[in-house]
């Protein structure tokens, strides 16, 4: 709420697990070069609709990224406003770095859907957003999120509802956190 996105209900008494695995992450996180064939894939692979995966990347419209992660795309692709890549370009080498840089160029500091309007402009950051709007399946929805807000928030607090309920922990896997940045002590 502090940055201006939507709210939703989370249930309480979920079990959280109590190791991380890097490896489980990649092999479901989509990488920053990830063509629309390859999210979509993904998503589905979690039980998402692409639909829900156009709305949830929507949460790119808040946050910083590596150039490591993005700096293919700038010094590489095709469907990228020149100008932007030039302004990206100035601060990340094309051999990458961990330099940071606003995911959403407009309002960096704002949950909205100027993340929309940026793909609309040939300004995402990563290969994976803006292969979102680059004449494939969701360029209509991504088009209807850049013109309505509001549709944008409601559709991304559905499918953070949904994500929610992928897989939760059960029986004595896990634990309730007392305190949820931290496994208990």
């Amino acid at each position: 709420m502090q940055l201006g996105g939507p709210t939703w209900r989370v249930p309480l008494g979920r079990r959280d697990s109590t190791t991380a695995s890097r490896a489980l992450a990649n092999m479901n996180l989509p990488p920053p070069t990830a063509d629309l064939s390859t999210l979509i894939s993904l998503f589905r692979r979690q039980g998402l609709s692409p639909a829900e995966m156009t709305a949830l990347s929507g949460a790119h419209t808040i946050g910083l990224a590596q150039c490591l992660n993005f700096n293919g795309g700038i010094y590489n692709d095709a469907n990228i406003d020149p100008s932007f890549a030039a302004l990206r370009r100035q601060t990340c080498p094309s051999s990458g770095n961990r330099n940071l840089a606003p995911i959403d160029v407009q309002t960096p500091g704002a949950f909205d859907a100027a993340y929309y309007r940026n793909l609309l402009a040939k300004r995402g950051l990563f290969h994976s957003d803006q292969a979102l709007f680059n004449g494939g399946s969701e360029d209509a929805l991504v088009r209807q999120y850049s013109a309505s807000p509001a549709l944008f928030r409601s559709d991304f607090a559905k499918a953070m509802i949904k994500m929610g309920n992928i897989h939760p922990l059960t029986g004595s896997a896990g634990e309730i956190r007392k305190n949820c940045h931290v496994v208990n002590s």
